[in-house]
């Protein structure tokens, strides 16, 4: 005779297991597939720290002229969608065998096989970008029907800005949207994507989204508005950020949207990938070393004097890094203002990047006019920008603004005491350095100005004239730990009361 099932038999079987919560992340460029900043650095290790917390997470990004994919499926062959009067048919592919986190690329030529992301060679803005980044925002849309249905959508920044105003809008009648929730993370304020008003008809919206409490801003189309306006939640990449949007002075017109959605926005400081930048097994760098071995930063720092045709007999004299874009945003202007009083002192400086001609001449200018002091590279050298982290002594990063920046978390894990304005994320990521205590693990100004900045650095010389308290400054920054895991694990929370599984 066959037991009947009882309340006690279903009550002791073990619970079902929890549906892992779904995220899908949209964005413009993410490493190792295309960057031209910190963007791509974030959007390429934020998936693989949610995936290691237990999160199913797939990205969506376009397929520019230089992504290169060693494993590609095409998942749609042809996407019909529509912007305007016009039908484009994108294909959807897949990076496959890349471990727990799905890539997926809207593979359309016409509007991405581009020399650049987002610029001509003139160096303006490509006059498509609305209809780039329309068709791009409609695609993960449709991603997000059919192939990887999430429990919430994390985008980032303008270029992905049109996929909650889209989903509020055009596909606010699609049954598998319903409800599906956006968190939206503003990278740079300074970066809005701001067109035309006939962009609105371009991309296939309405006229109604023109206006003050939409996309309307100063009589132009504003795609960041519209993100902060339809979004559930905002976030930016560090506290400080956070808080200085809301203001005028960082806000770029702006403000007063944010100030009042201000109980939905969120500052979470971005990590870094210690795989890739650890002086400990740096691949980049002329030695080895580490907090409790600091023996091979002597040879890093001879190796990049030769790097840049420096006398390697100064390796006494305080060697100042930068690695930056020469822009007014990474106080380029500040630099310009103090450079000939700051080398009046016995220190060299070495500096990588591009940026505005002005600045790149001013750079130029230095080299020209202080050689054997000061060397610089106009380029974009991601191995010369690792040896400058494992060489230099002092990172100068003194910005107008930054809303989190990375770079100076890279120079604390390599020992590279950074000097920088206290703004954004660089007022959150370094500890002002306390000589009577020994604490802390940097230096700081708050002015905007050439007078503090150079006292901030007359402060960083006088600790490196004292050796041993300079070591301790150096293994102070060292032991910081600015990993992904605790900022993957608040965006989890963030996704979980938000999104749940269906």
């Amino acid at each position: 005779m066959t037991r009947p099932h009882s309340f006690a038999t279903v009550a002791n079987m073990p619970p079902a297991t929890p549906k892992p919560l779904r995220v899908l992340l949209a964005a413009s460029e993410s490493v190792p597939f295309s960057k031209t900043g910190g963007l791509g650095d974030v959007v390429g290790a934020l998936p693989d720290a949610l995936a290691a917390i237990g999160l199913e997470v797939a990205v969506v990004l376009p397929r520019y002229l230089g992504t290169k994919l060693t494993n590609p499926k095409t998942l749609v062959p042809s996407l019909t969608v529509s912007l305007g009067k016009r039908c484009h048919f994108p294909r959807i592919v897949e990076e496959t065998g890349r471990g727990p986190v799905r890539w997926l690329f809207v593979d359309y030529p016409p509007f991405f096989a581009r020399d650049s992301l987002y610029v001509a060679g003139d160096g303006k803005d490509y006059p498509d970008n609305p209809e780039r980044f329309g068709l791009f925002s409609r695609c993960v849309l449709e991603i997000a029907k059919t192939i990887f249905p999430p429990d919430v959508i994390h985008c980032h920044d303008w270029q992905s800005a049109l996929v909650p105003v889209l989903l509020r809008t055009d596909f606010r009648g699609d049954p598998p949207l319903k409800n599906i929730p956006v968190v939206f993370t503003i990278h740079n304020m300074g970066y809005q994507g701001l067109f035309d008003p006939d962009a609105l008809s371009r991309i296939g919206l309405g006229w109604e989204e023109f206006n003050m409490e939409r996309l309307e801003f100063y009589g132009q189309v504003n795609f960041l508005k519209g993100a902060l306006i339809y979004s559930d939640w905002i976030t930016t990449v560090s506290q400080k950020y956070s808080q200085e949007i809301q203001t005028t002075e960082y806000g770029f017109g702006l403000d007063g949207v944010l100030r009042h959605r201000a109980d939905r926005v969120r500052g979470i400081l971005n990590g870094v990938d210690y795989s890739e930048w650890d002086p400990s097994r740096d691949s980049y760098i002329a030695a080895h070393y580490s907090a409790a071995d600091l023996g091979g930063k002597k040879k890093c720092k001879k190796d990049l004097l030769q790097q840049f045709g420096l006398p390697e007999a100064d390796v006494r004299a305080p060697l100042l890094g930068i690695v930056s874009r020469f822009t007014r945003q990474k106080g380029a202007d500040l630099i310009a203002e103090v450079a000939d009083r700051l080398l009046t002192d016995n220190l060299r400086l070495v500096a990588l990047g591009t940026g505005e001609p002005e600045y790149e001449q001013l750079f130029r200018d230095l080299a020209l006019r202080y050689p054997g002091k000061v060397a610089v590279r106009i380029a974009y050298d991601n191995k010369l920008a690792h040896k400058i982290e494992g060489g230099a002594d002092i990172f100068l990063m003194p910005s107008r603004y930054e809303p989190c920046g990375l770079n100076q978390i890279y120079s604390l894990r390599y020992g590279t005491v950074p000097v920088v304005r206290a703004t954004g994320g660089l007022d959150d990521t370094i500890e002002e350095y306390a000589p009577q205590t020994g604490e802390g693990t940097g230096f700081k100004f708050t002015e905007y100005s050439g007078g503090a900045l150079l006292e901030a650095m007359g402060r960083a010389l006088a600790v490196y004239a004292q050796p041993e308290r300079w070591k301790q400054l150096m293994q102070n920054g060292m032991q910081k730990d600015f990993s992904w895991q605790s900022s993957a694990r608040e965006y989890a929370r963030l996704y979980a009361a938000l999104g749940r599984p269906k």
